[in-house]
């Protein structure tokens, strides 16, 4: 049996800088290399795409490396119980989603439909080319994005979405590259949909004060009718669709979790937030976690201070009941310091953040609460609830905002 977790998740906060200058981040060693081949999908083909790797493997996969995950560095017990981070002990029921909700829990409205003729899917990206290769006419145009699956789907299975919005300088392939999103989707079990910039506002998506209500809601649009297509082609979740993003990607997160939160399970914010130059928290019409990270009070990239715009986020998410982790690390606008156990990668706690959060659970539940703290994995500068972290205190590489 297999015990492991995505051994190349996420360089992707590499990315956490506002453009190019992270390139030379490299992702765990040990990873794979995100595969380049794409292949076509959709109708029949589509339907050849679902192959055969058996349900029951798939959850024996991802139970197992959750147990690891929360036993610490190679350890596994045999009786479900583990000590959380802080201290407690507790039975940690993780990657909910996936399971059937409790009988008269909230569960999330249909997927939306798409309106127009959805596109052949390439999943990936086609080899050599570095443009997202799906495109699809939306409320503003032709508009492009990139969806990684797993190679085989079972009868029964049906699969977490994870939207993923790039930073300022980067790209839907640089998302997809970076953080070995192909390996990530094999070993996690999920779908990926990476949207591209339409790159006609100042930062790549529309979340400051200088852009258009009309030109917000063509996003949120934009992520409607992509979710719509993936929806068609995928045995998709609807009780486990979220959102991260990474600089510019995380503030555009911000501004979704309020426009199209009736639709997310949970929300991850990597140097994002809400405020200032950027339009300001807008409650969601569903109570959803949130994972909030940034690089503490010298997290600074182009006009936005991260600081004062991750921490207005935490207090409208605390003001609408949101269950919040916060994670402040001291290396400003650039790479978290992720230190978790040997043989895990260095990101995996974001990733296991969505799958442990579907959207059935309690207004401000989470697992994590009931299990007395957060999974062994984690840094030691998360923790639950907002100002409850400690600012880590070390060495750090250079900021990555020039």
């Amino acid at each position: 049996m297999r015990i492991r977790i995505a051994t190349a998740l996420l360089s992707t906060l590499a990315l956490a800088c506002g453009d190019d200058s992270a390139t030379g981040m490299s992702a765990s060693e040990g990873g794979t290399t995100g595969a380049t081949e794409s292949s076509t999908s959709g109708g029949e083909a589509g339907s050849d795409s679902v192959g055969s790797s058996g349900t029951t493997e798939a959850t024996t996969t991802s139970t197992t490396a959750t147990t690891a995950m929360t036993t610490g560095a190679g350890e596994t017990e045999t009786d479900g119980s583990t000590t959380a981070a802080t201290g407690e002990t507790g039975d940690l029921d993780m990657l909910l989603c996936g399971t059937e909700p409790p009988d008269g829990a909230e569960v999330a409205p249909p997927i939306p439909t798409f309106g127009g003729i959805c596109p052949t899917i390439e999943l990936g990206f086609l080899e050599g080319d570095d443009a997202a290769p799906n495109e699809i006419m939306t409320a503003g145009g032709p508009r492009r994005f990139a969806v990684v699956a797993p190679e085989d789907i079972a009868d029964g299975e049906i699969l977490p979405v994870i939207f993923m919005w790039h930073w300022l300088g980067g790209s839907a392939h640089d998302f997809y590259e970076r953080s070995e999103v192909a390996s990530a989707v094999e070993e996690l079990r999920f779908v990926a949909v990476i949207p591209e910039s339409k790159d006609d506002v100042l930062f790549k998506w529309p979340f400051t004060s200088l852009d258009t209500d009309e030109r917000l809601e063509e996003e949120f649009a934009f992520f409607d009718d992509m979710l719509g297509c993936v929806d068609e082609l995928f045995p998709i979740d609807a009780n486990c669709v979220s959102s991260t993003g990474v600089s510019a990607g995380a503030l555009f997160t911000g501004q979704l979790a309020g426009g199209r939160g009736e639709h997310l399970s949970s929300i991850m914010s990597l140097s994002g937030g809400v405020g200032g130059v950027v339009k300001p928290w807008t409650s969601s019409a569903h109570t959803m976690p949130a994972m909030v990270l940034w690089g503490g009070p010298k997290d600074f990239c182009v006009a936005v201070d991260f600081d004062e715009t991750s921490k207005a986020l935490e207090e409208g998410l605390e003001k609408d009941g949101h269950f919040v982790v916060e994670c402040v690390h001291n290396c400003q606008h650039s790479t978290p310091p992720f230190d978790v156990p040997m043989g895990f990668p260095t990101f995996a706690p974001l990733w296991m953040f969505a799958l442990d959060h579907p959207y059935w659970l309690d207004d401000g539940a989470s697992p994590y609460s009931e299990a007395g703290g957060l999974p062994l994995g984690y840094p030691e500068w998360c923790a639950i609830g907002v100002g409850s972290s400690d600012i880590r205190v070390g060495e750090c590489g250079p900021d990555e905002c020039s």
